[in-house]
């Protein structure tokens, strides 16, 4: 088995395939360093917490993280809370940043005997429609090299070698949101016991705590600027003016020690099976950042993809491995769904004519906000899908049982 990317879903996935007795490899082109030290969400579902607790592997976020269950929206109506922890199913988050989740996955599969080839690019995915694929990889001194399995795991991001690889009959499904935000990492401890969400004329702005000392924020900016394009102190301003920080209590200002420019955008691949080749993670689907989706859904589908796996490798069984790709889109378009009226709630719409358009979005945005503020029914509702990962029933199941085996051997020809 070939597992491509040490990610979230990569590392699960070779975890778990090490488990059940299954030879794998991870092909990572980063550096170790770099994998272990990139930062990107840390609100783990309360269901993702439960899939980690299930393989042993939550030793780390039960040590250092956090539970948190409140949202505080300000507005210009002014600001009100959600205990989304007490509402709906009365669950919360963990927050746990996810180079965090990372390294345990990664030191746990290593000590296991786990193997990882680092600095290692891989190029393409070869015949993949027939029963002995194989990947084409760069060394890290430059030479080719190939890798053959049975199977090939793409948990190489949107961008990786597995999407590039795709036949031509695979649908994409790429949505612009048309919004910007510049991310920011803070040295500096949170201002709010809350996520803190800012609908504002100027632009949207967040605050995610992240740890007692670090602090995310967001800035929605113009499409096409740059991330180095506006000073800290100019920063700290618009922080303070979109977060009216006049009106509600001051932040706490630190150091910014990283930022960068993300361009909200839906992306989805189907399906998720194209013969031995299978997609998890960021390469099966993108979700923007606002609803904090992207990890949980790469944890439940290294998951349902392990068990699927293990059954067709152990038991000769590949009822499982047919229906993994239909099992997982049905949770990547309702997390999909709520990451777009998520992004609605927090921003114009962008493009709008000078008709009155503006001020009809912005009228029905209010009424929104208005209804989420007063409303229980609407409470329950956005606490339920803000939380999980369905409308209507969380993926709670245990894994497919995996037996242990001797390990299926994978080739490495130069």
């Amino acid at each position: 088995m070939v597992v491509l990317g040490a990610g979230p879903a990569g590392l699960l996935l070779g975890n778990l395939l090490l488990a059940a007795g299954i030879d794998c490899v991870v092909l990572e082109r980063a550096a170790r360093l770099h994998v272990q030290t990139r930062a990107r969400a840390g609100f783990l579902a309360p269901n993702t917490v439960r899939i980690l607790d299930r393989h042993g592997l939550a030793d780390g976020l039960h040590r250092d993280g956090r539970t948190h269950g409140t949202c505080e929206f300000r507005t210009a109506d002014g600001r009100f809370r959600l205990d989304y922890g007490t509402l709906g199913r009365r669950e919360q988050h963990t927050v746990y940043p996810q180079q965090n989740l990372v390294t345990d996955l990664l030191t746990r599969y290593l000590d296991a005997g786990g193997r990882i080839r680092f600095h290692t690019e891989a190029l393409a995915v070869h015949d993949a429609d027939g029963a002995r694929p194989h990947v084409t990889t760069r060394e890290p001194d430059g030479r080719p090299t190939r890798w053959d399995a049975r199977y090939v795991a793409g948990c190489d991001g949107r961008h990786g070698a597995a999407r590039r690889s795709l036949p031509p009959g695979a649908l994409r499904h790429h949505h612009d949101l048309g919004v910007s935000w510049l991310g920011l990492l803070a040295e500096a401890p949170p201002s709010l016991d809350a996520v803190g969400y800012a609908v504002h004329d100027r632009g949207f702005a967040g605050h995610m705590a992240r740890s007692p000392q670090v602090t995310r924020y967001y800035l929605e900016c113009p499409r096409g600027a740059s991330a180095d394009a506006w000073s800290e102190e100019r920063i700290w301003d618009e922080l303070d003016l979109r977060m009216r920080a006049a009106e509600h209590g001051p932040l706490r200002r630190g150091p910014i020690i990283e930022r960068g420019v993300v361009d909200l955008a839906c992306d989805v691949v189907e399906p998720l099976r194209h013969g031995s080749l299978l997609l998890a993670g960021d390469a099966a689907s993108l979700t923007a950042p606002a609803a904090a989706k992207g990890a949980n859904l790469a944890v439940l589908e290294a998951e349902i993809l392990a068990g699927a796996l293990a059954e067709a490798l152990t038991g000769g069984d590949d009822a499982a491995l047919d229906r993994y790709s239909a099992q997982c889109l049905a949770y990547i378009w309702r997390a999909q769904e709520f990451t777009q009226w998520m992004t609605g709630l927090l921003h114009a719409t962008p493009g709008q004519d000078r008709s009155g358009g503006s001020f009809f979005h912005a009228s029905l945005r209010r009424a929104r906000l208005d209804s989420l503020r007063t409303s229980r029914a609407h409470q329950d509702w956005f606490a339920e899908n803000y939380v999980c990962l369905s409308y209507t029933s969380e993926y709670t199941s245990a894994a497919a049982p995996v037996p242990t085996v001797g390990r299926r051997k994978i080739k490495k020809k130069n």
